[in-house]
């Protein structure tokens, strides 16, 4: 789908204006951005079909699978602020230094100016709309970049700008990676990105250069462990779950699989099993089961298949872009162990002792995000120990989890101790949870305005 690509002179007056729109201090009143959200709200809603229908044309997203992951979210984004913004922006006291004395201190949250939003392919409305609606709220202007992989739902989200917002409060531009370019070479007062590690470094440095106040919401291979003790019935239900959620195109889906090798042949019959019964023998003629975004990233998939035992799966169709749900028994060193999959293929590796997986796991970079299934007072404390990716309320959490069930996660939470949001932030921080209840989504309307924050009892 063929985009009016904008010239260097567009972009820099879009700025300028919403520079001096900002300065106006328009967008200040709490009113006003209240305003503003529900105008947006409305459009949303009154432009909800066109928007499953461009996720289906974008990714072959079914019509529940687009308002789980897409457009519910962000209503729930949108009602969050609305009921509390005019909390979040009082004033709030704190004591004050004895150097400072006899002073009275405040925190004064303000808006930082004028932000840019670039968006992925991945989760098109999700992840551009909710990192705007946190904009709006802190009484930020706001330019968004959506993905031109997924095209139709930045038409459609272009003309929903176009006709809500003034451009000099919001406004969108669409291009490819010369457009990105042209945008970063612009001084803005925050920069929100989310997208893959390469392009990270991209946009750090150009945030660098202006000493722009940057959120990053990037890739990373996830690990899950299947350990001995674990509710296979439970870990295959889930694994398969998150494996195959639009496709595996999710940043903090289950990248590869590491289990007890006495449990390896159990645990894969029972995740064909769930692959089954989620989306039937033939996942091509399911409505629920989602397609590759593009025809690069389908060959750089399939390439994969060439390597490792294939334990199930492996059909493809180039025409539709459609990958079957795949297991695929693989090496460490194999390619598809290099980079992120970020696919339905899951590769799956045996172990006898758990050491030996921390030991491969601290050699590699950080993960997104990281499942364990097994015995919670033994394998969990293990892991604390020896791979350094807890918190103190983290260790807190789990705590309390294991006094609830004698010994074991709570029942509902026994997937990961730690489990994150499986779509949206905190991807900066998605171990910081609480393992009995969904983590708590929270935009504050300051000068940190799109950071999503945890918070814990």
């Amino acid at each position: 789908m063929p985009v009016n690509t904008p010239t260097l002179e567009y972009i820099q007056e879009l700025v300028v204006h919403q520079k001096s729109f900002f300065l106006q201090q328009h967008t200040k009143p709490i009113g006003w951005r209240l305003n503003k959200l529900q105008q947006l709200k409305k459009a949303l809603l009154q432009h909800e079909t066109a928007i499953y229908e461009a996720l289906y044309l974008d990714l072959h997203k079914s019509e529940k699978e687009a308002f789980l992951t897409e457009f519910g979210i962000v209503m729930n984004e949108l009602d969050n602020h609305l009921r509390n913004l005019k909390k979040w922006s009082r004033p709030v006291k704190v004591r004050t230094p004895l150097s400072l004395f006899p002073s009275k201190s405040r925190i004064i949250r303000e808006p930082l100016g004028v932000a840019l939003i670039i968006a992925p392919w991945n989760y098109p409305l999700n992840l551009m709309i909710c990192p705007l609606i946190g904009a709006i709220s802190a009484g930020n202007c706001a330019i968004l970049k959506p993905s031109p992989y997924a095209a139709h739902v930045a038409k459609v989200m272009e003309q929903i700008i176009g006709t809500t917002f003034d451009k000099s409060h919001i406004a969108l531009v669409q291009g490819h990676r010369d457009v990105n370019t042209l945008l970063l070479q612009q001084h803005f007062d925050m920069i929100f990105y989310t997208g893959s590690p390469a392009v990270g470094r991209v946009v750090m440095e150009a945030a660098a250069y202006h000493l722009a106040p940057i959120v990053l919401e990037l890739g990373g291979k996830s690990p899950c462990i299947v350990d001995k003790g674990a509710n296979l019935d439970l870990a295959a239900r889930r694994i398969a779950w998150g494996k195959t959620l639009n496709a595996g195109q999710t940043c903090v889906a289950p990248d590869h699989l590491f289990v007890h090798e006495s449990l390896k042949k159990p645990l894969v019959e029972k995740i064909i099993e769930n692959f089954v019964a989620f989306y039937g023998e033939d996942a091509r003629n399911s409505e629920n089961y989602c397609r590759i975004i593009s025809d690069k990233a389908f060959a750089r998939l399939t390439g994969y298949l060439k390597d490792g035992k294939l334990l199930y799966g492996g059909q493809t169709d180039a025409e539709q872009r459609y990958i079957q749900p795949t297991l695929i028994e693989v090496e460490p060193e194999m390619p598809i162990m290099q980079d992120e999959v970020f696919g339905p293929i899951l590769p799956v590796m045996t172990y006898n002792s758990l050491n030996d997986v921390i030991g491969y796991l601290n050699r590699h970079p950080k993960p997104l995000a990281f499942y364990y299934f097994g015995n919670a007072e033994k394998g969990m404390r293990r892991l604390h120990q020896r791979y350094r990716i807890a918190h103190r309320q983290q260790q807190a959490a789990f705590r309390r989890g294991r006094q609830q069930r004698h010994g074991t996660l709570p029942r509902q939470r026994e997937l990961s101790g730690f489990q994150p949001l499986p779509l949206r932030a905190p991807l900066l921080e998605p171990l910081r949870c609480r393992p009995e209840i969904p983590t708590v989504q929270k935009v504050q309307p300051a000068q940190k305005t799109v950071l999503s924050t945890m918070e814990h009892p």
